[in-house]
């Protein structure tokens, strides 16, 4: 892709992950994972129930099969997948509008809990039986958001790692600057993400893409059995020509 030449040059770095992404695309199983969760409480939901719905390994590959991710009354969501006031063209949750839960039902969103500070800690809906994707009732509800999920009781807490740009600057030290200078304090950042519950059995260096987020390896060192810890390998797209502008 990028040839040979006698000369010096400089190769963007977007070009190597353009082409991580190719590849990963096409090998990477996909699984769930919610980087910064917020709890869903579904109110009409039988406490105690729990059942199964069907994700798919890899949209464009059948033939990898299907996986089970069980489903509860309450949910971790991401944070930003609800707003109680929403600006123009959001389709996520907010009081009074329903969206899809990913692989499973349609839900409506009625309101809100918060703490002493103001801060939101629990989102509550009501679901639609008959809306279960799947089923044949799932095609009489049209909805624009769709929003994925996990089963708090099911899911389990790991820590992920998502790097960045090592240097915010393509040339580091250049103009006879110190390198240094030039690191990218957000090139690391450590979270605790909630993921399904097969992942806690992934190996190191296992690989997959995190649904929506990018692709992820398990770390080869600090992985431990049924304590894997995932690094971000790169995005879905590249936001940093964004970023920089």
């Amino acid at each position: 892709m990028i040839g040979v030449s006698k000369a010096d040059s400089l190769i963007d770095m977007s070009v190597l992950e353009d082409c991580m992404r190719e590849h990963l695309n096409e090998t990477a199983p996909r699984r769930i994972a919610v980087l910064d969760p917020l709890k869903l409480i579904i109110d009409n939901y039988p406490e105690g129930q729990a059942e199964e719905c069907l994700a798919p390994n890899h949209p464009q590959k059948p033939d990898w099969g299907k996986r089970a991710v069980p489903f509860s009354r309450e949910l971790w969501i991401e944070r930003e997948d609800f707003m109680e006031v929403p600006g123009k063209g959001y389709f996520r949750l907010f009081p009074g509008n329903k969206v899809r839960l990913r692989y499973g039902f349609v839900i409506e969103c009625t309101g809100c809990d918060k703490d002493a500070a103001g801060n939101v800690i629990a989102v509550h809906c009501n679901y639609f039986a008959d809306s279960k994707s799947g089923t044949p009732g799932a095609d009489n509800y049209k909805v624009k958001g769709n929003i994925h999920w996990l089963s708090a009781r099911h899911a389990h807490a790991a820590e992920v790692r998502l790097y960045d740009r090592l240097f915010a600057s393509a040339a580091p030290g250049a103009s006879g600057r110190d390198f240094l200078d030039d690191i990218n304090p957000q090139s690391m950042t450590l979270i605790t993400a909630q993921l399904e519950p097969g992942l806690k059995a992934a190996a190191a260096e296992d690989r997959c893409q995190f649904e929506r987020h990018g692709y992820f390896v398990a770390d080869r060192i600090d992985s431990k059995p049924g304590a894997p810890v995932f690094n971000r390998t790169v995005t879905l797209k590249d936001s940093w020509t964004t970023r920089k502008s």
